[in-house]
């Protein structure tokens, strides 16, 4: 590889009062991998939008194959030949795959004026062969799964000829397997000549693709390594601007009585008679592959769903739960998967957000008591750490890790004895990561009883007290943190059978 199809020297970007990036170097070479990683905020999202056109840079330059371009709109970049795939899929739909993979530069037959939809299907069937997809292009965008929806996007980016592919963020919402594929399809448009940016939280996905890493902090580019020049070590330090010496944290916690038991709990077509109890002061992780149950099994316990038979009972009572609200008020809190939907209400303040749970604890006679509920937000806040100018900020315009911290901080605002978290680190960064993992100890050490799902081995070993491993939603075994393997755990879930 010779040159540098894509440069940006001594860029800089500044909105009101923050500098998003400060004085930006960047360069990506010709039919490359490049991984980009940073904390949440540190201004890869920002890089990236000056890279499409979504944003103009205050000053610097940017040059595409040696020359000087001015990117004012995302139709500049894609003249260029730059495309976009981005962690939320921005499809259409209720469209077709073709209309989603043409729609902007559909081909119009001179003599009729109309659209050439055989041409175009048949354009996009050969787009999707090359990238291996078994699926229809006349299928329905809203059929596929996030994985394929996915392949439509690089389709979509290949039937544009582009030349350099920002990928953010595109194995988040994947299962191993489907992480596998998306592999598999990057490296081939590596090895066509394609140069791919690749922004992600998972070191795997790095070490995985990447010859080269790019590493930012506070809107500063911290410098630019070959992955076989820089450690794991030296990598989080460069995110994070500190060592982290013991990245799951050691505790020391006496893990008392039993405080939940779930016994032969079944839900048709989900999960059957899954039992397994938890103590005050205990982590217990539930992990498995994608599709389990696992995730099903924790919606039963908090009553987001109905189970068919089973007993759920806590400290020493067995509930009846038919909503979320009685879970809540039993002391059972819940932190789910997708923070987005379920977990936060975007435009409202924080205070809003952590009172909702329990409004009725901060009202009497009908009014609420607004000065405790700024009090208390405040208070929780503090204890946790929530980045934020202001309790009055809205939830949506925290970084993932800190709309994790405020969910955390709705739980911590009843009285609860069992906490839920399901996938508590997914998509944030390895500070955020360790500031959670922290939490989590916190909230042990005072005696709360966590039921975590993970898929994530590292996450599930270092911080679990014990392991329950599920299969097609059954219990597959039940393991000792201190003796158990991650071969043996994914032997468990995939009942591949592994030597001692």
């Amino acid at each position: 590889m010779s040159g540098r199809i894509l440069e940006l020297n001594h860029v800089t970007k500044t909105f009101p009062g923050v500098k998003a990036l400060d004085d930006v170097h960047f360069d990506l070479l010709p039919g490359e991998i490049h991984a980009l990683i940073g904390e949440n905020g540190a201004g890869k999202s920002t890089l990236i939008k000056v890279i499409t056109g979504v944003y103009q840079p205050d000053g610097g330059e940017i040059l595409f194959d040696g020359k000087p371009v001015e990117m004012r709109s995302t139709t500049d970049s894609q003249a260029l030949g730059i495309a976009a795939i981005y962690q939320h899929v921005t499809c259409y739909p209720s469209l077709s795959v073709t209309e989603n993979i043409f729609i902007g530069h559909e081909k119009i037959n001179p003599l009729t004026r109309k659209i050439d939809w055989r041409d175009l299907h048949g354009r996009a069937k050969e787009l999707l062969g090359r990238l291996d997809a078994d699926f229809d292009p006349r299928t329905i965008m809203g059929n596929l799964s996030v994985a394929q929806q996915q392949i439509v996007e690089i389709a979509k980016a290949l039937s544009t000829n582009a030349r350099v592919i920002i990928m953010d963020e595109p194995t988040a919402a994947l299962t191993m397997r489907e992480s596998e594929d998306l592999y598999r399809i990057t490296e081939g448009l590596r090895d066509k000549g394609v140069s791919i940016i690749f922004i992600s939280h998972r070191m795997e996905d790095m070490y995985r693709l990447a010859s080269r890493v790019t590493i930012f902090r506070d809107a500063r580019c911290v410098g630019t390594w070959k992955l076989d020049e820089i450690s794991h070590e030296d990598v989080i330090m460069a995110m994070v601007g500190r060592e982290i010496t013991q990245f799951f944290p050691r505790r020391e916690v006496t893990v008392g009585p039993e405080i939940l038991r779930v016994e032969g709990l079944s839900r048709t077509g989900f999960f059957k008679d899954v039992s397994f109890s938890v103590r005050k002061g205990e982590i217990l992780a539930l992990t498995g592959l994608v599709g389990a149950g696992r995730t099903e099994v924790c919606e039963a316990i908090y009553g987001v769903t109905a189970a068919d038979s089973g007993r759920v009972v806590l400290d020493g009572e067995e509930l009846h739960l038919a909503d979320p609200a009685q879970a809540i008020k039993k002391g059972i809190g819940y932190l789910p998967e997708d923070r987005l939907r379920q977990g936060l209400v975007l435009d409202w303040e924080l205070t809003k957000n952590v009172t909702l749970p329990t409004l009725g604890n901060f009202a009497r006679f009908g009014w609420l008591n607004v000065p405790r509920e700024n009090a208390v937000t405040r208070k929780l806040a503090g204890k946790l750490e929530v980045r934020a100018a202001s309790i009055f900020d809205r939830a949506g315009t925290l970084s993932g890790g800190n709309q994790q911290k405020l969910i955390v901080a709705k739980l911590l605002a009843g009285e609860m004895k069992v906490i839920i978290l399901d996938e508590p680190t997914k998509g944030v960064d390895v500070g955020a990561k360790t500031a959670i993992f922290a939490i989590m100890n916190d909230l042990a050490a005072a005696g709360y009883g966590i039921v975590m799902v993970s898929s994530e081995m590292p996450e599930v070993l270092g911080m679990s007290d014990r392991i329950i491993v599920m299969r097609e939603g059954r219990v597959a075994a039940t393991m000792d943190t201190r003796t158990a393997t991650q071969e043996q755990i994914l032997g468990a879930a995939m009942a591949v059978a592994v030597r001692a």
